[in-house]
């Protein structure tokens, strides 16, 4: 389990800023050959200052939140590549939904994730994970969804040691996610949170070309 945010001055300036000192966390954990993937968007930032640390390329996981039907903001489950759908049971059993009910709106995602794969990644495939220590890393977590789907499909590659790596997250998926990953690194875990963007000063949306730019950044 990561620190709960003892020492971490609150807000991050950037991502950069916080994948700065996420990236000292997590070289701490002393693992083997690491693999680090990123969950863009906003993952991206952070999971480059990381591998940078741990002088290791890294790559994008892409995932995609599946909408509830009529409220496409409230997250009802989260697909990531390589994985099957994620939902969460609980809501949708309140929303007296199924998960057939979903199936238009996950053709859709799907849709949407093999786009992005492509203008990420072209043709090229993830880096092998079965076997290895897979770091994945994103900028926050505030329901948790579309990391829970990503550690799924991570773990399903046969990875032989799965850390989940977040700046911030929300006090109560920190714990929920504690059981999904072999080690957690949150650098704070606040118990009053409506939204990852509140604790950064600069939470600026990034685009693909962005994304782009970090993935094929050189390493120094």
């Amino acid at each position: 389990m990561g620190s709960n945010g003892h020492g971490v001055r609150l807000p991050f300036t950037d991502r950069a800023e916080a994948g700065r000192v996420l990236a000292e966390r997590v070289a701490a954990l002393g693992l083997a050959d690491p693999v680090v993937l990123a969950l863009p968007r906003g993952g991206v930032p952070v999971a480059h200052e990381v591998a940078e640390r741990l002088g290791v390329p890294f790559d994008v996981l892409v995932t995609r939140k599946i909408g509830c039907p009529g409220q496409p903001e409230l997250g009802v489950g989260a697909i990531a590549e390589g994985g099957e759908p994620v939902f969460d049971a609980d809501l949708l059993r309140r929303l007296g939904l199924t998960e057939r009910d979903l199936d238009p709106t996950t053709g859709r995602e799907r849709v949407e994730l093999a786009r992005r794969i492509t203008a990420y990644r072209g043709g090229r495939a993830l880096p092998p994970l079965r076997g290895r220590d897979v770091v994945v890393v994103d900028d926050g977590l505030a329901t948790g969804g579309t990391a829970r789907a990503a550690l799924a499909a991570v773990r399903a590659e046969g990875a032989r040691r799965l850390v989940l790596a977040v700046p911030v997250g929300a006090a109560q998926t920190v714990w929920e996610l504690s059981s999904a990953a072999d080690d957690l690194v949150v650098l704070a875990a606040p118990s009053s949170f409506r939204a990852v963007g509140q604790w950064y000063q600069h939470f600026d949306q990034l685009t693909d070309e962005d994304v782009l730019t970090l993935l094929h950044a050189p390493h120094t």
